[in-house]
């Protein structure tokens, strides 16, 4: 295998990227398109299952003439995908009963506060490890088989599958042969027992939901059949699936107990390793299966914030207050302070360890001085405020007192925000020479399994770090600055309730 190549696929609630990696784990070449975001209502995110499916093989081909490859030349395809993401599909023509529901997605968030009032609200939390919250993937199959004509009755007759993407992506790689999920993906859809490894049926009942509709779980490093010959002129095995937090979680190194990574991507995902015995959170994080590799289960503690980066790009897109991210750190770093403005990103509820779906944004502190510099700088800063909800319920529910923390994701490059987190957080934030940790995670499980890198011991001597940054901030600033944040989410709180 000499001279063959990994091939990621990577797709994210942004845009779809194929990635080519070679043994030294460097990228021989990428491609990458946005993917279309529908947002009929102001609780609703959706995407077209059929466009990414489109883009997915766009980019793989895409990638594979920049890199002058061919493929014949792959050893081995790995996906990470955006998690909790749910498509229901019929198994005979291949096309989605109607758009995907993407994890973003608060629809359902009446129906959550309903379960939460039950017993069944602290029966479900401690079964999958999740707050019953508009992420969990068995609520939004619930709504479609309570909304879309038909559904309940094409499910009974075993005519419709349901997957998160990388589910889907996989059933139309293998031409329709492997209707299948990894654990780390199946861990995210609040469907999925931790202890038993089986889909929670009595949970699934209880909303209505069929099982015959659910795939079968694989381990994140293993077989996933092969591609259809006629799709890029060979077969090539699929040897990796696993969700995009995991994904970077292994690919920073964070193979040991204790051990953090936090990522900077559409929303902010803060994850701890916490070895082969599942802990349900006590202080509102989410327990996860890390990854399943050769029978050995590891799971992880994550704190999530569904909306960061994309605050930055509402800044873009919405307020029009930027042409570019990267105009940001510039911005940023152009006034000394946000001069007293705070922004809580919770365009969409507030995640853990808040866990209030009915949060709206709000940006709190405005003065006649207040300039589009001190706006972008809260922007950023929110993101570092809400690194320190995570790790501060972290620490309580690990009793680790965590000194470093490995970052990566698009906006890890922003030397402002890295700096300020580990100011926030007291401890060192590292950042690797490549931020692309999802893509590089979804190699390395494809490439265990294929026998094209050999041990995790081997992968942990490719990482390379960039730069460290060490906290600066005075004590007493630090907790000032913290508690003001925590007054601004009171102020936000329930306000969609109203």
């Amino acid at each position: 295998m000499a001279d063959k190549y990994i091939l990621v696929i990577d797709e994210g609630t942004t845009g779809t990227r194929a990635v080519i990696f070679n043994r030294e784990a460097k990228i021989v070449a990428s491609a990458y398109e946005e993917s279309t975001q529908y947002t009929p209502a102001p609780d609703r995110v959706e995407h077209d299952a059929v466009e990414i499916w489109d883009k997915t093989v766009k980019m793989m081909k895409a990638a594979l003439e920049k890199a002058g490859l061919t493929a014949a030349d792959i050893a081995a395809i790995g996906i990470t995908n955006q998690r909790a993401t749910t498509v229901v599909w019929d198994r005979h023509t291949g096309q989605p009963i109607c758009p995907a529901i993407v994890w973003q997605d608060t629809r359902t968030a009446k129906t959550c506060a309903e379960i939460n009032a039950t017993p069944w609200g602290e029966k479900a939390r401690l079964s999958t490890g999740w707050t019953v919250a508009p992420v969990y993937s068995s609520l939004m199959l619930q709504w479609i088989f309570e909304n879309v004509p038909g559904a309940r009755e094409r499910a009974g007759q075993g005519d419709l599958l349901f997957g998160t993407i990388d589910t889907w992506l996989i059933w139309k790689l293998t031409g329709g042969k492997t209707h299948a999920i990894s654990y780390s993906n199946a861990s995210v859809t609040g469907s999925l027992d931790l202890k038993s490894l089986n889909w929670n049926e009595e949970w699934l009942n209880y909303l209505g939901v069929p099982l015959n509709i659910f795939p079968e779980l694989r381990e994140d490093s293993g077989d996933f059949g092969v591609t259809a010959g006629d799709l890029l002129g060979v077969e090539i095995p699929i040897r990796g699936a696993i969700a995009d937090q995991h994904a970077a979680l292994f690919a920073q190194g964070c193979m040991e107990p204790g051990t953090v990574k936090c990522t900077h991507g559409t929303g902010t995902f803060l994850d701890m390793n916490i070895g082969s015995n599942p802990t349900v959170s006590n202080y509102g994080l989410n327990s996860i299966i890390a990854w399943r590799i050769k029978g050995k289960t590891t799971y992880g503690l994550e704190g999530y914030a569904s909306v960061t980066g994309a605050a930055v790009q509402w800044l873009r897109d919405g307020a029009e207050l930027i042409k570019d991210s990267k105009e940001t750190e510039a911005l940023a770093l152009s006034v000394p302070s946000s001069d007293g403005v705070f922004f809580v990103p919770a365009l969409a509820g507030l995640d853990s360890p808040f866990w209030d779906a009915f949060a709206r944004g709000t940006i709190i502190g405005i003065t006649r001085g207040t300039r589009r510099a001190h706006l972008v700088r809260a922007t950023l800063e929110a993101i570092v405020y809400r690194t320190r909800d995570f790790l501060d319920a972290m620490r309580k529910d690990s009793g680790v007192d965590i000194k470093s923390v490995k970052v990566d994701g698009g906006a890890a490059a922003n030397n402002f925000l890295l700096q300020f987190q580990a100011d926030i957080l007291n401890c060192e934030v590292e950042r690797p020479l490549s931020v692309e940790a999802t893509s590089l995670g979804a190699a390395f499980m494809a490439g265990l399994a294929a026998g094209y890198w050999q041990s995790e011991a081997e992968l942990l001597q490719l990482r390379e770090v960039d730069r460290v940054f060490y906290p600066q901030m005075a004590e007493e600033e630090r907790e000032r600055l913290y508690a003001q944040w925590l007054e601004a989410v009171k102020r936000s709180a329930g306000w969609a309730r109203v």
